[in-house]
């Protein structure tokens, strides 16, 4: 299991240090992989424990049922059955019950490897008997700063859905009770436009996450006026590493989802596309709303390092403005630190022979001095 990180540690250390560990933790299951036969089921993502939960979402026009599965077998009856099953597989660490389920269901090796493995980029498949859609979850946790991914693989045929979930955070209870809210209304759809409803949920999510990561932005921007310091490069890096990963799930979101809706599937309904269109345009505009973060961002980046800039500049301009007032006045004090013989000569320094020669030399290095600054105002250097 990976370590609890301290709470106590910056929030910014919290999001750094879990990033590693979640990239490291992967690291074994995939070197594992590396040579073996294409569709092995080998579970690559956070080490988990314990086995998969399945629940099992029994929908016809008259009623619904939910039940929990004890063992793979249990989904074996929704396959042919008359109502629509949704089949929620959720922990896709546990290869064995992943495997049994795609075996019974006859999806193909290489779907429930990519199921299996959390690093596929957000994909669509047409299989012909099922259709299979790789998808990626946002969640991020404004206090803690930390964007968390899920993936998500959801297969469907005519009468089942199956989505095989990463981790337990799933986002998809909300279309359970919008089963069981919506009644009858919700229920005459079949197993597309479930799926299409568990898409659409996870695209809705989309939206919070860059709500909140907005809200960051501005105080990062309301802090950059205030002044620039290593806290704020620190903070704008770390938006900007968050809205990398998010756009390398947004990306291939909008094309997996363009390339549904264009699908010339009959397990895809005419009433169902409808809808489909208008995921995908929200879909456009999620990316639409990353790429003007990312621009937002990158102007941020550009505004601190202007400001940084913009210090260095006043603080070298102060230091040279004190050099160059310096420079007569070290080289008054260099002459009059010479050493002359007056009894050789009258023209040897004279003013050493003065009897008010040492306050005399002050003034004069106040006139210069004092002369220096105001050229310098009227020069508006100041």
């Amino acid at each position: 299991m990976i370590p609890e990180t301290d709470p106590t540690e910056p929030a910014r250390a919290l999001n750094s240090q879990t990033r590693k560990k979640r990239h490291r933790a992967g690291r074994p299951a995939a070197r594992r992989k590396v040579g073996m036969e294409p569709g092995s089921l080998v579970y690559v993502g956070e080490p988990r424990e314990g086995e998969a939960s399945i629940t099992i979402v029994d929908v016809d026009q008259a009623d619904f049922s939910v039940r929990q599965a004890v063992q793979a077998s249990d989904t074996f009856t929704c396959r042919d059955s008359a109502p629509t099953s949704w089949i929620r597989v959720v922990g896709v660490h546990d290869t064995r019950t992943v495997g049994q389920i795609g075996s019974h269901f006859q999806i193909h090796a290489l779907t429930i490897e990519d199921a299996l493995n959390t690093n596929v980029r957000p994909r669509f498949e047409d299989v012909g008997e099922y259709l299979s859609v790789v998808a990626k979850t946002l969640a991020y946790d404004s206090e803690s700063k930390l964007l968390t991914t899920r993936q998500v693989t959801v297969v469907w045929g005519r009468s089942w859905v199956i989505s095989f979930e990463e981790g337990p955070d799933s986002i998809f209870a909300p279309i359970q009770d919008r089963i069981e809210r919506l009644g009858q209304r919700q229920r005459m759809h079949q197993s597309d436009y479930l799926a299409y409803a568990l898409l659409d949920l996870i695209v809705d999510q989309y939206y919070l996450a860059f709500e909140q990561l907005g809200d960051q932005i501005e105080d990062i921007e309301d802090s950059l006026v205030q002044g620039a310091d290593r806290d704020r490069l620190a903070d704008i890096l770390d938006v900007k590493r968050a809205l990398a990963l998010i756009r390398r799930a947004v990306w291939p979101m909008r094309e997996t989802i363009g390339m549904l809706e264009r699908a010339d599937s009959a397990l895809i309904r005419a009433e169902t596309r409808v809808y489909l269109r208008d995921l995908y345009e929200h879909s456009l505009v999620s990316l639409d709303t990353v790429e003007s973060l990312r621009e937002t961002v990158s102007g941020m980046l550009d505004i601190y390092l202007t400001s940084v800039s913009n210090r260095m500049n006043a603080v070298m301009k102060v230091l040279t403005i004190i050099a160059t007032i310096f420079i007569p006045l070290g080289f008054l004090a260099s002459v009059y630190g010479m050493n002359f013989d007056r009894a050789v000569s009258p023209f040897n320094m004279p003013e050493l022979g003065w009897r008010y020669g040492y306050p005399l030399f002050w003034v004069l290095v106040a006139l210069v001095g004092g002369g220096s600054l105001v050229w310098f105002w009227r020069k508006k250097w100041l």
